[in-house]
């Protein structure tokens, strides 16, 4: 279902912000743990290490944080932007080893400057699946996609302290030998 005459000024309006909002947000919050004293509330919501995993915080709770009120303001005209909210933070998060190990594997090494990018189209992601989803209302039933919205910030919040031992939770640099 389009949602066809509906004007889309006011959630693209709401889609800039979030974008600026989240790539303000999260490029703060990378230093947030460390500006704290390495605090282990703010470890909790933050980076506490260079690993990919503790990156995946830096648009998830962002995101997260701009939903609610993104979605406060429009879930009356549009109906599914709730939906589609949780969607694009998943898509969003989990794009950034995505991106960030395809571009790897390829170079054999990271860089910061595409770093940058991963988390920069990371972002770009997030909130191009809002966009869409929140328009055509393509999105199926909510409650998997906000149960994995839970699991994946209780996974967050379980991990920052008590990573498995796997790549995705160590330093690249230490991984890569870069």
């Amino acid at each position: 279902m389009i949602m066809g005459d509906v004007d889309t000024k006011r959630l693209k309006v709401y889609t800039v912000w979030g974008i600026l909002f989240v790539m303000i947000a999260g490029s703060l919050a990378h230093f947030v743990y460390g500006w704290t004293g390495q605090n282990l509330l703010a470890g909790l919501f933050f980076p506490v290490n260079e690993s990919t995993w503790e990156h995946m915080k830096l648009i998830f709770f962002p995101a997260l944080l701009y939903s609610l009120f993104m979605g406060s303001r429009l879930k009356e005209e549009y109906p599914c932007v709730c939906r589609a909210l949780a969607a694009g933070i998943l898509a969003g998060t989990y794009s950034v080893p995505v991106f960030f190990y395809t571009y790897t594997g390829i170079l054999g090494t990271h860089n910061m400057v595409l770093d940058i990018a991963v988390f920069v189209l990371s972002v770009l992601t997030a909130f191009g699946i809002i966009y869409r989803l929140s328009v055509t209302c393509r999105t199926s039933t909510a409650g998997w996609l906000f149960a994995l919205v839970i699991v994946t910030a209780a996974a967050f919040i379980l991990f920052s302290f008590n990573p498995p031992d796997i790549g995705l939770f160590a330093n690249p640099g230490a991984v890569s030998g870069s």
